[in-house]
Formats: C-alpha cells, sequence, structure tokens
C-alpha cells in the first residue's frame, strides 16, 4: 500500500500536467489560428505631393521641414514679376476691347437709324457683325485677366489640406516646374491603422468592430472600428500573357499559407503620449460587437 500510493500521485500529477498542457496547447492554437489579431499592421495616411500650378524661381520659402501647416497657409512664393506684367498687359487688351466695343455699339445705334435710302442693308449687317466681334473680344480680354490673375495668384503655393510638410529641401532660387511635386504634405485628418489578416481570421471580421491597437515601442493603446475590408488582393499565381490569355503558375506548392486581406481601421482616439507617424508597425486586436 505504502509504494502504490506515490505512483497513483504521480500518475495522476503526470495526467494534470498532460491535461494543463492540452488545454494550454489548444487555447494557443485558437489564439493564434481563430482569433482575429495580427502583428502585421501598419500606420497610414493620405499624403499630397504638393506642385506648384506655375514655373519660375522661387521667391521665398515660408515653412520648414516637419513644420506643421495649416490649410490655405502659404508654402513657397514663385517670384510674380512676371504675372503682375502680364495681368496689366491683361487690364490694357481688355481697356482696349471695350473702348472697340463701345465705338461699335455707337455705329450701330447711328446706322440703325438711317433709312434703307441711305444705307445698305449690307453695310448694316457689317456695322452689326463688328458689333457682335467686338463683343466677343470682350468676353475673351475678360477670360485673359481672369488667367493673368489666377496665375498671380498661383504664384504662391498654398497648403490644400492640413498636415505636416515632409522631405521639404525647396530653396529661395530653386526653379520649379508647374505640375512637379516639390515635397509631400502628410494629411492630419486621414490618419488610420491598415490591419494585414490572415484569411482564415474574416470571418470574426465585421464592420463596426471594436479595435484594440498596440503600436511596437509604445505603452500605450490605440482605440478603434473597423470600417472596411479590402474587396480583392493580388492574385500571384496568375497573370496575363501576350494574347491576353489566362497565365497560371503550373507548379503548385504543398504548404500553402493564408493570403493575408488588407483591413482598415479608423483610429477614434490618440493620446497625447502616442507619437503617431505614418508607417509604424502596430498590433491590432478586433474584438467583435
Amino acid at each position: 500500500m505504502s509504494t502504490v500510493l506515490p505512483r497513483l500521485g504521480r500518475v495522476a500529477l503526470t495526467l494534470g500536467l498532460v491535461c494543463a498542457a492540452a488545454v494550454v496547447g489548444r487555447g494557443l492554437w485558437i489564439y493564434y489560428m481563430d482569433e482575429p489579431w495580427t502583428r502585421d499592421g501598419r500606420i497610414r495616411a493620405d499624403v499630397v505631393r504638393v506642385a506648384p500650378d506655375v514655373s519660375g524661381l522661387v521667391e521665398s520659402v515660408s515653412v520648414a521641414d516637419n513644420a506643421h501647416v495649416k490649410k490655405g497657409e502659404v508654402l513657397f512664393a514663385i517670384d510674380g514679376t512676371r504675372f503682375r506684367i502680364a495681368l496689366e498687359q491683361a487690364d490694357a487688351a481688355l481697356a482696349s476691347s471695350e473702348a472697340t466695343l463701345q465705338q461699335a455699339h455707337r455705329d450701330l445705334a447711328r446706322y440703325s437709324q438711317l433709312s434703307e435710302t441711305t444705307v445698305s442693308r449690307q453695310k448694316l449687317e457689317e456695322v452689326s457683325t463688328a458689333a457682335a466681334e467686338a463683343e466677343a473680344a470682350v468676353q475673351k480680354a475678360k477670360a485673359d485677366r481672369e488667367l493673368a490673375q489666377l496665375n498671380l495668384e498661383r504664384s504662391q503655393v498654398r497648403a490644400p489640406v492640413n498636415g505636416v510638410i515632409t522631405n521639404f529641401t525647396l530653396q529661395p532660387g530653386n526653379y520649379v516646374s508647374a505640375g512637379q511635386p516639390v515635397t509631400a504634405l502628410v494629411d492630419d485628418d486621414s490618419f488610420h491603422v491598415q490591419g494585414y489578416f490572415e484569411e482564415t481570421k474574416l470571418e470574426r471580421i465585421h464592420v463596426g468592430d471594436r479595435a484594440v491597437m498596440r503600436l511596437m515601442g509604445t505603452g500605450g493603446n490605440l482605440h478603434g472600428h473597423v470600417v472596411s475590408i479590402a474587396a480583392a488582393i493580388e492574385d500571384r499565381d496568375r497573370s496575363d500573357s501576350s494574347n491576353l490569355l489566362a497565365n497560371i503558375n503550373p507548379t503548385f506548392s504543398w504548404v500553402r499559407l493564408a493570403q493575408r486581406v488588407p483591413v482598415r481601421v479608423s483610429i477614434d482616439e490618440v493620446p497625447d503620449a502616442v507619437k503617431v507617424v505614418a508607417g509604424r508597425t502596430v498590433t491590432v486586436s478586433i474584438q467583435p460587437n
């Protein structure tokens, strides 16, 4: 009897450890394979490629690299001398066309009062046509002036959104071309998290679910909610041939890894101690409702 009890104790202990290991193993399996969470998350934001609408030499720079700017704030100014001259020329052309129109209207009024025996119908039609052409010339002159005014206004490049200027190296004296980006502006109002979840976990993720996000290197958590789930991802086993036929990869790997599907998560609130930077790594955990 004295030897049976210790043996039963060891057997019971062993069975207990095996059961505990099985429970822990099953819990870990469910956690890693089924629970909707991922370490593969990134903070993202919309980036505006700031480009001037007119070409010219940079006259002044009003902001520095990594500066926070408000929508409408002047970032830099292009030398506006030629644009002011163009506006003056447009003003002069408009004044000339308006004077021509006034004269055309006077001529038309005068010829219209004359009888058909005094002036021919052809002459009256010519005067009427001249008045119409003068009116069209005035409209064109007004449009040219508006364009000159717009170019002068666009010589001051302003921030299109609230955000942070980054990778900004522009200096006075540089020449910038219309349509060529010179810096990037990170939109403050567009920060969100993209979580790349395995396809096996998508069934437990729904729009509106609460999300808890932990940034790498930061102790605090961010809270948000699921906004949308991507509708498509790239099929790497298929491409189009030169004759537009489907080209399917003939090799098949027996080890099939789950595809990653982007899930967009909105950030509801950012604690003051947390520095939100686009590109930072985030662990995302979804809490189904």
